[in-house]
């Protein structure tokens, strides 16, 4: 694996926490350079870090508190 991989892997605990829960990755990693790009798709993916994901999150988090405040009312 190369060292700047290891390296980023290291730094984002989201990532290394991916990457405990999901060992396989260590082969794929360690293999080729190139699987880093598919291993960050693949965490964002199960971790629901994509823009789409997140923009989902935060409609439903105003629905609900908008679903709040009417029920104050």
């Amino acid at each position: 694996m190369n060292i700047n991989t290891l390296y980023k892997l290291k730094k984002d605990d989201k990532m290394h926490k991916y990457l405990r829960e999901n060992s396989i990755w260590y082969k794929y990693l360690n293999r080729s350079d190139r699987n880093y790009e598919v291993f960050i798709k693949a965490m964002k993916k199960q971790y629901r870090l994509g823009f789409t994901d997140k923009m989902s999150d935060t409609f439903d988090n105003i629905e609900l508190l908008s679903t709040a405040i009417e029920s104050l009312k």
